[in-house]
C-alpha cells in the first residue's frame, strides 16, 4: 500500500481518493452513445493464479511483513461509515464506535469501526435511491471496466494489503488468505464480468418475419442490501460486487469482525472508479441496520451469507412485511448459510489420501469454513489406519499467532472470536464426558493470548449423536466408524442426520460404490465431491452453493447468480402495418 493510500485507509484523510464527476446533457448523451461505437467483449478471464509463499519466494514474504506493519506499527485506525462517497466517522459525534481486534493477540486493537446510528442508515438507503438511475443506465463497459480494474488493482498495487487485512483482522494463514482475499476474489470480479455479458447476449431464440423479439435485464427497481460475513473477504466482495455489476445500488453491513479487509475493498473500488452512492458501507448494530433497511418500500433483495438461525430471521421478516403490503416488488432472497458437512470412506479409499484430505477439510482456517469437514463416516476396516495418519499429523500442527513473523507460514491459527471460542470449548468439554464420545486428538484451549482451540476429533458410537447433527463453526470433527456391510445404510443415515445439504465427499477406489453414493445423496450436497476434501470449490469451476438448511442454492461463481439481481423486461417491436382486424379465418 501507498502512503498516499495508506493514510486515505486511515482516519487522517476523510475524503475519497476518486470523486465522480458532474454529468451534465452532454456527458449524458456521449455516455448513451458508447456502446453504439463499437462491440465490446470482454478480455479473457482465467483464474487468477495462487502465490504459494514457498520458501524461496523471498520477496513475496518481505513485502507481506512490510504491509502487516502498516496497520500495526501505527496504531489502530479509524473505521468510517461511508454514505454517498461521504466518510463519516464516530469521534467526536454521538456514534458508537467498537474495536476490531487480532484473534491471534487479543492485545491488539487493529481497528475502531464507526456504527451507524438510524439516521445514518436511513441516509445510505437514500443514497443509494438517488444514485440508482445514473448507475443502471451506465454503459455495461463503464461498470464492468471498473471491476475489472478493481481486480487488477489487487492482484499487483494491493494484493499484499488485502492479504495483511485479511490475516491480522480474520486469523487467517498466509495461503488461506492468498486463496481468499486475493486469488478468489478477482475472479468473482473477473468472471461475474463474463457472466454479465453472456446473460445480456442472451435473447429470445425464435422471432417471426417483421418482428424483433428482444430482452433488456433490467436492474432491480430498488436497493439491495448486502449482508457479508467475517470469514472470506471474497464473498463480501461478490455479494456486493454481483448485484452492483448488472447496476443495482447496494447498502452494505459488514462483519465487524472483518471491517478492515472490507473498508480496504471498498476504497479498492473507489480507486477502480466506483462512483458515490452505488456502495453505501454501514457498519453497525446488527438489528438495527436490518430492522431499517427491512422497512423500507423500495428494498428489493437481500444477498446474505451467514448463520442459519440469522437467514430464517431475516427470511421471516421480509415474508412478513410481504403480507403486509410493504414493499414494491416481491424481494429477492439469496442466502448461503450453514452445513454440516461429511467424508465418507469407503473400505477401498486411499487410506493416506483421505485422512490427510480430511485433516485439511476439517481444519484449514480451523474449521471456520461453511463447506468445513464436521463430520466422518469411516468404514471399521480402515478405522485404525485412518486414525492413526490423521493423529499423526495432528499431532504437528500448533496454533499459532498467524499475524507474526514466526506465525505466518503455520498452519493453523485462532477463531474469530470470544463467543466462537466459548462455544467450541463447551462442546470439548460436554465430550469429555458425554459415554456416546470419546476425544481422539486435541481438545484443549487458551484464549490468554489468542482464541486458540487445538484441532479436536471427537469419536462417537452414536449415528444420531448430536455432535453429527450441529454445526460449530471451529475445529472439531465427530467420528463415526461404520461396519463395512453398512455402508448402503450409513449413506442414508448420512443423507437423514442433518437439515443441511451444503457440501460432502466419497472416497473409494470402487467405481460402484462411488456410484451408489453419488446417487444416493443427490440432495445432500450441493457440492459434491468424489476423492477429495469437501472445501475449496474454485469460482468457475465449481459453482457453489447448498440447499434444505444450507440457503438458497444460486451457486456463487457462476452466471446464475447474476440472474437474481435482474428483471427481465421483453420487448416485441412489429415492422408491419395492418389494415384490417380480421384473420383469414374470419371469412370462411
Amino acid at each position: 500500500m501507498s502512503t498516499n493510500t495508506l493514510l486515505h485507509v486511515r482516519a487522517s484523510l476523510n475524503r475519497c481518493a476518486f470523486v465522480a464527476p458532474r454529468y451534465g446533457a452532454q456527458n449524458r448523451s456521449i455516455r448513451r452513445s458508447v456502446a453504439q461505437l463499437a462491440g465490446v467483449k470482454v478480455p479473457p478471464i482465467k483464474n487468477e493464479a495462487v502465490k504459494p509463499f514457498g520458501k524461496t519466494d523471498t520477496v513475496d514474504w518481505d513485502l507481506l511483513r512490510a504491509s502487516i506493519l502498516k496497520f500495526t506499527d501505527n496504531g489502530s485506525l479509524d473505521i468510517p461509515l461511508v454514505i454517498n462517497g461521504e466518510r463519516i466517522y464516530g469521534k467526536g459525534t454521538q456514534r458508537a464506535v467498537v474495536p476490531q481486534i487480532n484473534p491471534a493477540k487479543t492485545s491488539q486493537e487493529l481497528a475502531n469501526i464507526t456504527q451507524a446510528s438510524k439516521e445514518d442508515i436511513e441516509a445510505a438507503i437514500s443514497a443509494a435511491k438517488s444514485a440508482k438511475q445514473k448507475w443502471l443506465s451506465t454503459p455495461f463497459v463503464d461498470r464492468a471496466a471498473i471491476f475489472l480494474k478493481a481486480a487488477d488493482l489487487i492482484s499487483t498495487k494491493y494484493r499484499y494489503d488485502m492479504l495483511a487485512a485479511t490475516i491480522l483482522g480474520q486469523g487467517k494463514n498466509v495461503y488461506q488468505a492468498e486463496i481468499d482475499a486475493v486469488a478468489e476474489l478477482i475472479d468473482f470480479f473477473k468472471f461475474n464480468v463474463k457472466y454479465a455479458q453472456e446473460l445480456y447476449e442472451t435473447q429470445p431464440a425464435e422471432t417471426s418475419a417483421g418482428i424483433w423479439n428482444r430482452a433488456e435485464y433490467r436492474p432491480l427497481e430498488g436497493f439491495v442490501y448486502a449482508v457479508t460475513p467475517f470469514n472470506f473477504t471474497a464473498i463480501a466482495a461478490n455479494l456486493v460486487g454481483a448485484p452492483a455489476l448488472v447496476g443495482n445500488t447496494v447498502v452494505w453491513k459488514p462483519s465487524k469482525t472483518a471491517a478492515l479487509s472490507n473498508y480496504l475493498l471498498l476504497t479498492i473500488l473507489e480507486e477502480a472508479g466506483l462512483p458515490k452512492g452505488v456502495v453505501n458501507f454501514v457498519p453497525g448494530e446488527p438489528n438495527l441496520v436490518t430492522d431499517v433497511v427491512l422497512n423500507d418500500s423500495e428494498f428489493s433483495a437481500l444477498h446474505f451469507t451467514g448463520s442459519t438461525r440469522v437467514f430464517k430471521d431475516l427470511y421471516k421478516k421480509i415474508s412478513d412485511n410481504v403480507a403486509l403490503d410493504k414493499y414494491k416488488d416481491f424481494p429477492r432472497i439469496v442466502g448461503e448459510t450453514g452445513g454440516k458437512n461429511f467424508h465418507l470412506v469407503h473400505p477401498s479409499a486411499s487410506v493416506t489420501h483421505s485422512a490427510l484430505s480430511t485433516l485439511r477439510g476439517a481444519f484449514e482456517y480451523q474449521g471456520q469454513k461453511c463447506s468445513a469437514t464436521s463430520r466422518l463416516y469411516v468404514a471399521s476396516s480402515v478405522w485404525e489406519d485412518f486414525k492413526t495418519v490423521l493423529t499423526e499429523h495432528l499431532k504437528e500442527i500448533q496454533p499459532l499467532n498467524t499475524s507474526s513473523y514466526e506465525g505466518l507460514s503455520g498452519f493453523y491459527g485462532p477463531v474469530i472470536h470470544e463467543q466462537s471460542f466459548d462455544k467450541v470449548s463447551s462442546a470439548i468439554e460436554s465430550a469429555k464426558t458425554d459415554p456416546e464420545l470419546k476425544i481422539v486428538a486435541g481438545g484443549r484451549y487458551d484464549k490468554s493470548k489468542g482464541f486458540f482451540i487445538e484441532p479436536t476429533v471427537v469419536e462417537t458410537t452414536n449415528p444420531n449423536h448430536p455432535f453429527l447433527k450441529n454445526e460449530f463453526f471451529g475445529p472439531l470433527l465427530t467420528t463415526y466408524v461404520y461396519k463395512d456391510a453398512e455402508y448402503e445404510s450409513i449413506i442414508e443415515k448420512i443423507d437423514t442426520t442433518t437439515t443441511y445439504g451444503l457440501t460432502g465427499s466419497v472416497f473409494a477406489k470402487d467405481r460402484d460404490a462411488v456410484r451408489l453414493a453419488e446417487e444416493k445423496l443427490r440432495y445432500s450436497a450441493g457440492n459434491f465431491y468424489i476423492n477429495d476434501k469437501s472445501t475449496g470449490a474454485v469460482v468457475g469451476q465449481q459453482w457453489f452453493g447448498g440447499a434444505r438448511a444450507s440457503g438458497t442454492n444460486d451457486k456463487a461463481g457462476s452466471g446464475n447468480i447474476l440472474s437474481r439481481f435482474v428483471s427481465i423486461r421483453n420487448v416485441k417491436e412489429n415492422f408491419y402495418e395492418i389494415s384490417d382486424y380480421k384473420y383469414p379465418s374470419n371469412y370462411n
